[in-house]
């Protein structure tokens, strides 16, 4: 029994944190558009940049 007097308070405070923490992402716009993030895969990219010219070919710098 004496555990249940710390549990219950405690659970219900995490059942708070997490309710509040749902309220703030509702507010920010987090659930705005669902499938964005679904579409967004069947786009291409942009181009990719160029390298500067004293890149070396594979992207590492070789060593003096």
């Amino acid at each position: 029994m004496d555990a249940l007097i710390l549990l219950i308070p405690l659970s219900l405070l995490l059942a708070g944190g997490a309710l509040a923490g749902f309220l703030w992402t509702m507010r920010s716009g987090q659930y705005e558009d669902l499938d964005a993030a679904a579409h967004r895969i069947l786009f291409d990219d942009d181009a990719p940049r160029p390298r500067p010219p004293h890149a070396p070919p594979n992207g590492r710098e070789t060593p003096p």
